[in-house]
């Protein structure tokens, strides 16, 4: 395991750069180029006056080959460390995302979690009680929160109790070390919103798989012995069935976190998904990159994670 983790740990640099290529040259395609804005932007403020595109080019660093702008920005980053300056307003990019950054992981974290609390246990249900009435409405339930869009629920409830009942979200953001209470009031309805569509895929898999291992030997087995219903499920089934479910969660984790963008917006959660919203409006491109290169290493340790998570769940699986 210790050299399936060694070369792992190698990728990861070479995955990053990767997607931190495809990103630089990504956002220069965005419709509306940053000089174009600011230029409009100046002479609207100076009264027609036209600013020359070259000198804010230059100030950008916009006025030399797009591989020398690649070089500058991965340079000052392994360099220094730092992820540059915002083009729109001079703001440090490294402090901005880790005073944001928190904000998002705990809403991810948290829908994740409501995801599994409340797919596995029903999946379970689901597949003890096959063709029951319970799994009909397991079943159903999982389709419906798979269909209907986390937004659309988001802006239901922020639209229909304010109008029915004079009520809405609360959206003043507490930090959680101040007053936990306030803080999770805060995040719990945005987390269910994003967790309950992950609940459905989790739902459903966890059901699939736990009446594959069902019809295993070692499962009629136990039966057989005389074990009670209890200790096959969660001794002998649950756990063989739960690896295509981590498999399912890891790769839903981006998901939660490119789905956190709009509900951040709706509940006005000041998180990085808020922040790449108004950085692409504004075509802020260092800040833009930012963002992305450390979603992208999050992403890319979880999936790291998940795939060590393996070996816990089943000893027979060997990393070499």
């Amino acid at each position: 395991m210790g050299a399936y983790l060694v070369r792992r740990l190698i990728w990861i640099p070479i995955t990053v750069i990767l997607v931190s290529v495809i990103v630089f040259l990504m956002v220069r395609f965005i419709p509306g180029n940053i000089v174009d804005i600011i230029v409009n932007q100046l002479s609207l403020s100076y009264g027609g006056t036209v600013v020359p595109r070259s000198q804010i080019e230059h100030t950008l660093g916009l006025d030399v080959p797009i591989y020398v702008q690649y070089a500058r920005w991965i340079g000052n980053i392994v360099l220094h460390g730092n992820l540059g300056v915002s083009m729109r307003g001079s703001q440090n990019i490294s402090q901005t995302i880790l005073h944001r950054l928190p904000i998002t992981l705990e809403l991810s974290i948290l829908a994740l979690i409501i995801g599994v609390v409340i797919g596995i246990p029903i999946g379970v249900y689901s597949a003890a009680r096959q063709d029951s009435i319970g799994d009909y409405i397991g079943r159903s339930i999982a389709i419906i929160l798979i269909s209907i869009p986390s937004f659309w629920i988001g802006i239901m409830i922020m639209i229909y109790p304010s109008v029915w009942w004079h009520w809405s979200p609360p959206v003043d953001l507490i930090a959680f070390t101040k007053d936990p209470l306030r803080n999770l009031g805060t995040f719990i309805i945005p987390s269910i919103i994003l967790g309950t569509t992950l609940a459905g895929s989790i739902m459903r898999m966890t059901r699939a798989m736990m009446l594959e291992v069902l019809r295993q030997d070692y499962t009629r087995t136990a039966w057989a012995k005389g074990l009670s219903e209890r200790v096959i499920i969660i001794r002998h089934v649950l756990k063989n069935a739960l690896i295509p479910v981590v498999t399912i969660i890891g790769m839903q984790f981006p998901y939660i976190i490119g789905g956190s963008v709009i509900i951040e917006r709706i509940f006005v959660l000041p998180g990085v998904g808020s922040l790449i919203l108004e950085a692409l409006k504004q075509r802020d491109y260092p800040m833009i990159e930012g963002v992305n290169l450390v979603l992208s290493i999050i992403v890319v340790f979880v999936n790291l994670s998940v795939d060590l998570a393996y070996g816990w769940l089943d000893p027979r699986i060997h990393y070499q």
